[in-house]
């Protein structure tokens, strides 16, 4: 068999070399167990290796199967971007390596003692993007029922866990267990924030941040877009440059003969309490139309991490130093806001919206979250604050149809305690961002976390349904959800949405196990 030559792998040949070592003994152990079955097959003749491979080289295959995953994993890993359609790259290059699932053996499927699970891999969870099943039938709800509602009974999901799955290919609903009831969504309510965000502002939108000339005046406003991946380090990764702005600037002064100017920052673009009702929180910064890199104060892109005080005055701050070494001289900066009369001088535009709803998703990016927010208020004409952001939000969502009763939004990033989802609002949402008829919203589901692979779920599913599930997590202290899409053993696309309140918080750990037994056995169900 010729494997085609992935797109991405010049790119990610260090990542995979590195990975390749640390998955030599594993190999190395398959190939010793297989070697005794091949060299049976050899003596048996050259001809009769061109028939069928018998039922019990299964074992071969697994090896085969391991290298080729671990192998693709890295690609998954260091190639990173999305083309056109939301779908990563190098999650398509390697579903067309692999071509099939691998047929590594995870144990037997039920009731089939001599039937071995595939390997993990693209494949289903590609399949879980495209929004229409070819099964012909969907699970039975019966059956369904009967194989998650004593999961949901673990003492770790708390008193009234709730779930509900959804066929996606039919929008039939197959379980339900106050689905229609509202509980603390925690992290899950940024997927109502990425699919209102896409349907108020399209997957194409940029946010801006400029810098603007004040005229006879000689002061340069720094004016806040609403980006929350302004970065200024050196290395962007795809983000708008700080750096790249200030070099534009400061090269459209020098041709209007301008070396020293006052230095302002525009912070007008939202309204309201900067602060979250959370207050003061590793997990987010002050929320701001003007920070760089978060305002983190370490390299991290992601998690938590302490903050500056004030985001916009330091990204003015470092604005000005920038500014300085391309020979401006700047006074120190302050806050203000750029007239109608200004002049743009330079310009730098974040990633499109689609990529940031993904990057919001794959990390669980709080300050993103609520920037979207904030940005949903401003494209529906409400106050751009945390109570504008929800109504926005609400609204968005009604026009699409979907079931709103009982939903309450008062963040973007789901931190506040006060929001509330149903199980049957998180699987709508969830397979109208399947819907071939909306393309738009596809982002919502490309940038869930693929169990075992990527973002929140990369440590999870390691020994369940690594590679089926794709899924966005909500941790809160003694709140827990879960909610995303699979295929099922069978083929069938499905979302699902579980949620937990009242948990132990002193056991998270035991919580999310818990959910994550729930989701594997949707996956593993043939439930017909």
């Amino acid at each position: 068999m010729v494997v085609p030559e992935l797109r991405p792998w010049r790119a990610a040949k260090p990542h995979v070399v590195r990975l390749a070592e640390a998955v030599r003994p594993r190999l190395a152990r398959a190939a010793a167990t297989a070697k005794p079955r091949l060299a049976r097959l050899a003596r048996a003749g050259k001809p009769q290796l061109t028939h069928v491979m018998p039922p019990k080289t299964w074992q071969y295959t697994a090896g085969a199967a391991t290298a080729g995953l671990a192998l693709a994993a890295g690609v998954v890993t260091a190639a990173g971007p999305w083309d056109s359609t939301g779908q990563r790259t190098a999650e398509r290059d390697r579903a067309v390596a692999l071509g099939r699932a691998g047929g590594t053996d995870h144990g037997s499927a039920p009731g089939a003692p001599g039937r071995h699970r595939p390997a993990p891999s693209a494949g289903p969870v590609l399949t879980g993007l495209g929004g229409v099943s070819t099964v012909k039938s969907a699970p039975d709800g019966k059956v369904l029922t009967d194989a998650l509602r004593p999961l949901l009974k673990d003492p770790a999901l708390g008193p009234r866990p709730a779930g509900a799955v959804l066929d996606v290919t039919t929008g039939r609903r197959l379980f339900g267990s106050g689905a229609g009831t509202a509980q603390t969504p925690a992290s899950t309510t940024k997927i109502a924030t990425a699919v209102a965000a896409l349907s108020a502002m399209g997957p194409d939108h940029r946010l801006t941040t400029r810098a603007a000339l004040e005229p006879d005046t000689k002061e340069v406003v720094l004016v806040g877009g609403g980006d929350p991946t302004l970065t200024a380090r050196e290395k962007t990764g795809g983000s708008a440059s700080l750096r790249t702005l200030a070099a534009r600037t400061a090269a459209a002064l020098a041709d209007r003969g301008v070396r020293e100017v006052t230095l302002s920052y525009d912070t007008t673009l939202y309204a309201g309490d900067e602060k979250h009702p959370i207050g003061d929180n590793p997990n987010l910064a002050l929320v701001s139309p003007l920070m760089a890199d978060e305002g983190r104060t370490n390299d991290s892109a992601s998690g938590p991490a302490e903050r500056v005080e004030d985001p916009a005055a330091d990204a003015a701050r470092r604005f000005g130093d920038l500014l300085t070494s391309h020979g401006i001289k700047t006074k120190a900066p302050g806050p203000s806001k750029a007239t109608t009369r200004s002049e743009t001088l330079a310009a730098v535009s974040s990633p499109p919206l689609s990529a940031l709803v993904e990057r919001m998703l794959t990390n669980s990016d709080n300050d993103i979250a609520e920037a979207l927010a904030r940005q949903t208020a401003i494209a529906a004409g409400e106050r751009a604050d945390f109570a504008g952001a929800g109504k926005a939000i609400g609204s968005q969502l009604r026009k699409l149809g979907l079931p709103l009763k009982g939903a309450a939004f008062k963040d973007g990033s789901g931190l506040n305690r006060a929001d509330r989802l149903t199980p049957d609002l998180l699987t709508a949402l969830l397979a109208k961002a399947a819907d071939p008829g909306h393309p738009e919203f596809r982002p919502a589901l490309t940038g869930l976390p693929v169990a075992g692979f990527t973002g929140t779920l990369t440590t999870r599913y390691t020994d369940g349904a690594s590679g089926v599930v794709r899924a966005k997590t909500g941790t809160l202290s003694g709140v827990h959800a879960l909610a995303g899409t699979l295929v099922d053993e069978d083929g069938r696309l499905l979302a699902f949405a579980f949620m937990a309140s009242g948990t132990d918080p002193g056991k998270p750990a035991e919580s999310q196990q818990a959910l994550d037994r729930v989701a594997t056995a949707l996956a593993a169900c043939g439930c017909r």
